[in-house]
């Protein structure tokens, strides 16, 4: 379930429209060079008479429009955000100072990261199986899923917190956001809590990671860990 970091949309703008340039001046070239070389008494008749552009001409258009393309995807590579997340169990975000294991998303990446999605996907433990649990078939949203898991008997900001990330929220670069919260009550009955994050970038691609908030997690915590910061 959980995934490596991907484009998924490239930006029509600024990457297909690139893309459709550099395929134009090449059958520009190609039609100007069958031209050259065709006999004289061809290039009288149609469509060959009809000259679009000089050999020269051909070809720096399609070394201008590949060298904008190329810039452009180098410029994307350097900006694109690096998401991450890591979890550790903390003592202050749960009432009455309940430990609890927190997962953070952050941006490795130099440039800020806009929010376009956030979605959830809620598996539950063999236990909570066997007492009736259904797991998510779909994709849904942060109310769906916390209601889902509140169906169990899980109090909402006392025993587990999904924090609600609205589309365009920036995530700038080198700083964390919390996504969700769990006590140790609330990990007895949920296996995994997978997030599809889909953020895009100053460019207009659209990026997605999934993330698993439970992966490593520690279950039966006894002590609150260092800020890994």
């Amino acid at each position: 379930m959980e995934t490596m970091q991907r484009v998924i949309r490239r930006s029509g703008l600024f990457s297909r429209l690139l893309l459709v340039l550099v395929g134009l001046t090449l059958l520009l070239l190609g039609y100007t060079l069958l031209r050259e070389n065709l006999p004289d008494r061809l290039t009288r008749t149609w469509p060959w008479k009809l000259k679009l552009l000089d050999v020269q001409s051909a070809v720096a258009a399609v070394l201008a429009t590949g060298g904008a393309t190329l810039a452009r995807a180098q410029y994307a590579r350097t900006i694109r955000p690096a998401l991450g997340f890591f979890g550790r169990v903390v003592a202050d975000v749960a009432p009455d100072n309940q430990l609890a294991w927190v997962c953070h998303l952050f941006n490795g990446g130099q440039e800020v990261a806009v929010t376009a999605d956030l979605s959830y996907r809620i598996e539950y433990t063999s236990t909570a199986h066997a007492d009736g649990a259904m797991d998510a078939s779909e994709w849904v949203t942060q109310q769906a899923a916390t209601a889902s898991i509140e169906v169990r008997g899980l109090l909402n900001r006392q025993d587990f917190a999904l924090h609600l990330v609205g589309p365009g929220r920036p995530i700038p670069g080198e700083q964390l956001q919390i996504l969700g919260w769990f006590t140790e009550k609330a990990m007895r009955e949920i296996e995994n809590v997978f997030v599809r994050v889909q953020v895009f970038d100053r460019v207009g691609d659209t990026h997605e990671r999934v993330i698993n908030l439970l992966k490593g997690a520690n279950r039966s915590p006894v002590h609150a860990e260092p800020p890994a910061f």
